[in-house]
Order: C-alpha cells, then sequence, then structure tokens
C-alpha cells in the first residue's frame, strides 16, 4: 500500500465503471461535498446525485469527471470504493438520450403537480436531478 495515492473503484449493478489510482478525489454525500486524500480516515457516507471529480496520478491536471446517481462511498486502507446504483464517465455518457430523458422527465413533472400526485413528482423530480447530473458531466469532456 502506498501513501502517495489512493485506488479508486466505481461499481454499478452492471459491473465496474471506473478503476484508477488517484491523488484526490471529490464527491457530494448527502451531508455536503467531501475530498479523499491519502491516508484519509476511513468513512462511509451516501452519496447524492452528483458528480465525483478524480485527479489520477498520471497527470498533473487532467480530472476524470463520473455522474454518480446515489450509492455509497467507503474509504478505508486507501482504496476508494463507491457502489452506485448508475454511473457513467463523461466519455461514455449519451448527450442526446440525457437531453430526452430531462425533456421526459420536465413533462411527468407538469403531469404530477397537475394531478398533485406527489408520489410521482417525487420520481420525476429523481429522474430530472439525474438526467440534468449527466449533462452538466458530459460538458467536462
Amino acid at each position: 500500500m502506498s501513501d502517495n495515492f489512493l485506488t479508486v473503484n466505481v461499481v454499478t449493478p452492471n459491473g465496474i465503471v471506473y478503476d484508477h489510482h488517484a491523488v484526490i478525489v471529490v464527491a457530494r454525500t448527502t451531508e455536503g461535498e467531501l475530498g479523499i486524500l491519502p491516508n484519509h480516515v476511513p468513512i462511509i457516507a451516501p452519496l447524492a446525485i452528483d458528480e465525483v471529480r478524480v485527479k489520477r496520478t498520471d497527470s498533473d491536471s487532467h480530472v476524470d469527471w463520473i455522474a454518480v446517481n446515489g450509492g455509497i462511498l467507503e474509504f478505508r486502507d486507501n482504496v476508494l470504493s463507491i457502489v452506485a446504483d448508475s454511473a457513467e464517465r463523461e466519455r461514455d455518457i449519451d448527450v442526446s438520450r440525457a437531453e430526452r430523458a430531462r425533456q421526459r422527465a420536465e413533462k411527468l413533472i407538469e403531469e404530477a403537480k397537475a394531478h398533485e400526485n406527489i408520489d410521482e413528482l417525487r420520481r420525476a423530480t429523481v429522474a430530472l436531478h439525474r438526467a440534468i447530473n449527466r449533462i452538466n458531466v458530459s460538458k467536462h469532456s
């Protein structure tokens, strides 16, 4: 185990999305933004729908961006594991598909408001946040 980098793994039900060494990772938990450096204290935290930024060890300036749609972050022994409901690297995001998802979610929100359907409004709002997150992360590629 090296003391000057950490290993980052992002896993979804569909498999491994990301596996690299990094000097810092920044993620948004449900309590706020969290930066993880090598030798950080062990932590487990629930993730918000947001981007994860990874500064890799093989580049002084390159940052990998990953759209994460909820999940759990665990760090111990210089290994950061993210188990996410779904996740995509910026280079893998289909922007037109994400845009269509955003439009569908906005339509569902309007319909849910018109029918005063709180459950459907919550689901559509989450879908909208996921689509917007994917669109925002795709702009970093």
